[in-house]
């Protein structure tokens, strides 16, 4: 249970109520699901209009990036939700990653990756980036950078940064404001929350 009320829609002005109503929509679309608790991160924002404002920009700006293919955002952005242990996050990239062909045996590989055969070269440096840009403090090597480059437009790399980074700030709000789970992955297998990455 979140550790502060979130605020219902009756008390919702009226751009809170519109990112309810957008993000319920986009969530629904990307999902396929529509758990109770589907907006709740949401829901506590709107305590703070200025605070909503921000995170709805964000997440309008991680809708809008086209230059990666799903499977490395998917990746990405997932790995990064398992090691800042985000419930929310994890539930919601399990269900998306069902959706987008990454089946459960990858997501229970996720943990190993580095030697499992159900991922690619490229897919375990996505994987080493999100490790190293989680890390706290962040560690990613030039090396590392360099053999992405190998994969990766510059604006492809600034574009895997962002969701990166993204993830870490999703899973560290949810995290401090006791957001869990909301049923997106219901009955169907999760990514595993892991420790976090020690420098």
């Amino acid at each position: 249970m979140p550790r502060i009320p979130t605020v219902p829609a009756r008390e919702a002005g009226l751009s809170a109520r519109l990112a309810y109503w957008f993000t319920r929509r986009a969530l629904r679309k990307l999902t396929g699901r529509e758990p109770d608790r589907i907006i709740e991160p949401v829901e506590l924002c709107a305590h703070s209009p200025s605070a909503l404002r921000g995170v709805s920009k964000l997440e309008q700006a991680a809708a809008g990036l086209k230059l990666l293919d799903k499977r490395t955002m998917l990746l990405a952005e997932l790995k990064s939700a398992t090691l800042v242990n985000c419930e929310f996050c994890i539930d919601l990239g399990s269900q998306v990653a069902r959706r987008w062909g990454v089946g459960e045996a990858e997501l229970r590989a996720l943990p190993a990756y580095r030697s499992s055969e159900l991922f690619s070269e490229r897919d375990k440096l996505v994987l080493d980036f999100a490790v190293g840009a989680t890390r706290t403090p962040a560690a990613v090597t030039d090396e590392l950078f360099d053999r992405l480059r190998a994969h990766f437009t510059d604006a492809q790399l600034v574009e895997l940064s962002f969701l990166v980074a993204l993830g870490n700030f999703r899973g560290r709000l949810n995290h401090a404001l006791g957001v869990g789970a909301a049923g997106f992955s219901e009955g169907a297998f999760c990514a595993i929350p892991e420790p976090g990455p020690a420098s």
